[in-house]
């Protein structure tokens, strides 16, 4: 191989080495410092294609997107000195490059636990200041709004990072205190049941009492209307009766006869005792015993 070819083939190689070494690209959602032997030189390097000295500078680049941090539930105790099982996360971003590089090594995971921290000691400070009541519902926003303005201040001087928001996800009560609550919870549950369902029985009993009170007056009533009903009957009938008798009290007699004559020999019986001039048998001796 001919050695102009093998020195320029090198050298090629190395100006390739060289370059990639020398040109970097930040992105839009990025962040980044320029260090000079672990010093930092540009602390806010704006997105786009950057040139730096092989070996001399470095570059350490950061996202510069808002980032959330979930903090471990803690126990916290409130102005009663009750205690409370609060669950949190907060949303914040990269504002100080230099700064952030100087206290977390550019380290993410480190950024997130040192504000995690100082996530639990502001909750812990405010949650002391209020009530149960205040910090479940009464005035937790503005718990919340308080602890993400003090945090931004606090992370900013000492992280150089923007909190954004802190927000609550859960608060629960510690499991031993959650048991106790839950069974006073349902002791007064099952106390309220009871007291409707003796409201409910009284109101049954007084229902059914005036159900049979009314069942016993219109049975009465309907009783009565049928006996008036019936005498009514009855007295059209004798009434009817007698009109008929009148007409003709002797076939009345004949027809009464012949009936009581089918009543008596429909029983099968082959002895009666009578006198011989009874009436019971006029109309046998004599058909026209009746003129």
């Amino acid at each position: 191989m001919n050695p102009k070819k093998m020195w320029g083939g090198l050298l090629v190689i190395l100006l390739v080495i060289v370059a990639s070494n020398a040109i970097f690209v930040i992105r839009e959602t990025e962040r980044g410092v320029l260090l000079k032997f672990g010093e930092v030189v540009n602390p806010n390097l704006m997105p786009g294609l950057h040139v730096k000295v092989p070996f001399v500078n470095n570059v350490r680049i950061f996202d510069g997107r808002i980032l959330t941090v979930d903090s471990n539930p803690e126990r916290f105790f409130t102005q009663e000195k009750k205690a409370l099982i609060v669950d949190s996360y907060a949303k914040f971003r990269v504002k100080d490059t230099k700064k952030f590089y100087t206290a977390t090594n550019g380290e993410e995971a480190r950024a997130a636990g040192l504000l995690a921290q100082r996530i639990n000691d502001g909750l812990r400070n405010e949650v002391a200041a209020r009530t149960v009541q205040e910090v479940v519902s009464g005035e937790r926003d503005e718990l919340m709004d308080a602890i993400t303005q003090r945090l931004s201040k606090v992370a900013n001087i000492e992280l150089g990072v923007e909190v954004i928001d802190v927000r609550v996800k859960k608060i629960d009560l510690p499991p031993d205190v959650s048991d106790s609550v839950y069974r006073r919870m349902n002791a007064e549950r099952e106390k309220e049941a009871r007291e409707l369902r003796s409201q409910g029985q009284e109101l049954a009993e007084g229902i059914r009492a005036a159900a049979d009170r009314e069942v016993t007056v219109l049975e009465a009533n309907a009783f009565r209307e049928a006996e008036i009903i019936r005498g009514d009957g009855d007295a059209n009938a004798t009434k009817v009766y007698a009109e008929a008798y009148n007409q003709d009290p002797e076939f009345y007699s004949f027809v009464r006869s012949l009936r009581a004559y089918q009543e008596t020999f429909s029983g099968g019986g082959d002895i009666m005792l009578v006198e011989p001039d009874s009436q019971f048998f006029q109309y046998l001796r004599d058909p026209r015993a009746g003129q």
